[in-house]
């Protein structure tokens, strides 16, 4: 399996230790601008966590108590969430480019 990790030109992905980090392991970027949801799965895994956090209308009464929730759900992210979202990426990328980098959603 080949891997790219994507590069957004943004504060510490583009600093000196960083570019020779992957410079020296042979490692290619994959480069994308920052901001750029429809390429960026974690924005998909925040949402669902929020669901998850606050599902049947869940409140909660302490700062303490959703933060315990929220690491809870981070904990628990199911493994096929995570395999679905990888095996969209090229699907993902090839909308971004059919729109000329605009948005797909």
């Amino acid at each position: 399996m080949k891997f790219n990790p994507c590069h957004t030109r943004w504060g510490f992905h583009n600093g000196r230790l960083t570019k020779e980090f992957f410079q020296e392991n042979n490692i290619t970027l994959l480069d994308h601008p920052a901001c750029s949801p429809d390429l960026n799965p974690i924005e998909n895994i925040w949402g669902w966590i929020a669901r998850e956090v606050y599902k049947n209308g869940h409140q909660f009464q302490t700062v303490d108590a959703l933060r315990e929730a929220i690491f809870n759900t981070w904990s628990n992210v199911p493994t096929s969430l995570l395999e679905t979202l990888a095996s969209s990426m090229p699907k993902r990328l090839f909308e971004v480019i059919n729109k000329n980098g605009g948005a797909t959603h």
